[in-house]
């Protein structure tokens, strides 16, 4: 049977699924650069209230077969249009990430260009961007709370429209 993936707007009630998933231990060594402590409750909701306010910051939950999967968003950094996601450990290696991810840059936000970044370790979300039509055009090196100590990461950017279709797993 297919995997129903859709996308809307996010909700308060969806944050505790968010924090369950953004405080999962092998998640968070996984991203890298995330909160200094991804344990604390109380700034991930100050974090999240902040976010959902902004009116510069277009977010969506991720939801497959109408369950919370992630969210998927996309704001500004330096003036320059970024895009991030998060999928529930659950959820990875099905497509998930790249399906949300594909159809946020189709229909969520069509800036371009516009820009992600990932570990350089961090293979599957390398994966997910690549599928998506990003392409490599940077690196730096920054300090990731997950890990405690500074790592490299590629910046990456995505200039032209989603590739269609989006196929495959990460």
């Amino acid at each position: 049977m297919p995997i129903t993936i859709t996308l809307r707007d996010t909700i308060e009630s969806d944050l505790p699924v968010f924090f369950e998933h953004e405080s999962d231990p092998d998640a968070v060594f996984m991203a890298a650069f995330t909160a200094k402590d991804p344990s604390d409750r109380d700034a991930f909701y100050a974090h999240w209230k902040r976010i959902l306010a902004d009116p510069t910051v277009i977010i969506k939950t991720i939801l497959v077969d109408g369950r919370v999967a992630g969210s998927v968003l996309s704001y500004e950094d330096e003036g320059k249009p970024e895009v991030s996601y998060w999928i529930g450990k659950e959820y990875w290696g099905r497509g998930i990430a790249t399906r949300a991810l594909a159809e946020f840059l189709i229909s969520g936000n069509k800036v371009r260009p516009i820009h992600a970044r990932a570990a350089k370790d961090n293979l599957a979300s390398l994966r997910v961007l690549a599928k998506c039509g990003f392409i490599i055009t940077g690196e730096a090196k920054g300090f990731a709370n997950a890990r405690g100590t500074e790592i490299e990461e590629l910046v990456l950017t995505l200039s032209t429209a989603v590739p269609d279709p989006v196929e495959g797993g990460a």
